[in-house]
Parts: structure tokens; C-alpha cells; sequence
């Protein structure tokens, strides 16, 4: 066959193949770091404020207080959205205690973006994430933190999400994983509502909530993802070996 001829050929191939299979990126979100939390085996809980009622305020002052206490921090983010005093916006419950009220107000930003939720887990160690209007408050719950919006609910990307959009900023959420385990996840880049919440689809979780944006911080030694600093309000904090 003529070179010219060849050359025709392929292109053919090249945008028929086009048509057919489209051009969508196999990950939408490849750019995160993730972990996973077993609250059946690990110690899991939200911390506020040290034993004197001093906020943490970051990673640092919450490692160096575990540390004298003797306690290894193995994993540690931020919860959900503070006030400007660093107490918690919406729910907050705290070994059992509710620190913050259910907040189930309208308003303006992604706290509010409805449907908003709660992370909450039980005093059987187990793991759920629901809907802001869904959740019922019961003594089995030992911590909660509420946010939004929702990023996933029931399988399904929250609507208000756009595909494509250039609104982007670092993300932190935590979404539940078919066999109960916790999803913990951070963008190492700037990235948008809708590529963040296809990555906890994409990995299973039928729900997933959205925790904070530039504010966010992680601390992971066993990937080197050590972030100390910061300015934060409730602080998820995993201790072990």
C-alpha cells in the first residue's frame, strides 16, 4: 500500500476509535494519598483539646502530647470545618459526649452545600457515614464530626458536582469501603469536587463525605507523608505500634 494510503488508513482507525471508546481518563483522581483505618483493630478517636482544655491546632502539638503520654501517632487528619475560634462547625460528639450540636441550618459554602452528612462511629467499632437529615443520635455513638457536602451518597457523586470544573483546591474526605473500613483521603495537588469524589466511588464506597480544602493535613510515616503544621480544629488521630 501507497505510504500516503498507510497514513490515511491509520487516521481512520485513529478517530473511529475515537467515537467509539471516547477519550475519559481510566482514574479520575490519580493524584492522592490514601489510608485505611480498621476500627475493629485500631485505636481510633477525635481529639480537640489536650488534658488543661488548650486546642491543638495541628498535627505537632497532638503528637508531642500522645508522645509524653507515651502513645505512638500513626495517622493523623483534620475532621470536619471549624468556627473562627477553632471549635467545631456542626456536630461533634467526643467519647460519647456531644461537644457541638447537630447544625442543620441553610447557608452559604461547601458546608452547606446540601446534601451535607456525618462521620460517626460506635461503640462496636463500627464505621458510617450518612446524610446530615438521616442521622439519629443514640448513646452507642462515640465519635462524630459532621461536614459537607456529601461526596458520594448511595453510589452516587453529589449532583451539584461538575465534571470538568476548574474549581480547584487541595481536598480531604473519609469514605467507608465495602467491608466496613474507613477510607481516608488527601490530594497531594489541587483538584476538583467531582475528580475527588470519583476516587471513592471508584474504590467502593457507597458513601463518602468531604472534610476540608486548603486547610487539610495529613500525617502518614509509613508512606513519608509527614504534615505538622497548620491551623486546625478537631484532628482524627490513629495511635498504635
Amino acid at each position: 500500500m501507497h505510504p500516503g494510503k498507510v497514513y490515511l488508513f491509520m487516521s481512520l482507525l485513529l478517530i473511529a476509535g475515537h467515537l467509539v471508546f471516547g477519550s475519559k481518563r481510566p482514574d479520575p483522581a490519580p493524584i492522592v494519598i490514601s489510608h485505611v483505618v480498621d476500627m475493629r483493630t485500631q485505636d481510633f478517636r477525635l481529639y480537640w483539646k489536650d488534658d488543661t482544655g488548650q486546642i491543638f491546632g495541628n498535627i505537632e502539638n497532638l503528637k508531642n502530647w500522645l508522645d509524653a503520654k507515651g502513645e505512638k501517632l500513626v495517622f493523623a487528619m483534620n475532621a470536619g470545618m471549624f468556627k473562627p475560634d477553632h471549635s467545631p462547625q456542626g456536630l461533634f460528639i467526643q467519647d460519647h459526649k456531644t461537644l457541638e450540636k447537630l447544625d442543620t441550618a441553610t447557608g452559604n459554602g461547601n458546608f452547606y452545600l446540601k446534601p451535607n452528612g456525618v462521620f460517626y462511629t460506635t461503640t462496636g467499632n463500627q464505621a458510617l457515614i450518612c446524610k446530615t437529615e438521616d442521622f439519629r443520635d443514640n448513646p452507642e455513638i462515640k465519635y462524630a464530626t459532621q461536614s459537607g457536602p456529601m461526596l458520594v451518597t448511595d453510589g452516587q457523586i453529589h449532583p451539584a458536582f461538575k465534571e470538568g470544573s476548574i474549581n480547584l483546591h487541595i481536598r480531604n474526605g473519609v469514605g467507608i469501603l465495602p467491608d466496613g473500613k474507613v477510607l481516608f483521603v488527601m490530594s497531594e495537588e489541587k483538584i476538583n469536587l467531582f475528580d475527588f469524589a470519583s476516587y471513592f466511588k471508584n474504590a467502593g464506597c457507597r458513601n463518602a463525605l468531604y472534610l476540608d480544602g486548603f486547610v487539610s493535613r495529613m500525617y502518614l510515616p509509613e508512606k513519608k507523608w509527614i504534615q505538622m503544621d497548620g491551623d486546625l480544629g478537631v484532628i482524627i488521630g490513629v495511635t498504635g505500634n
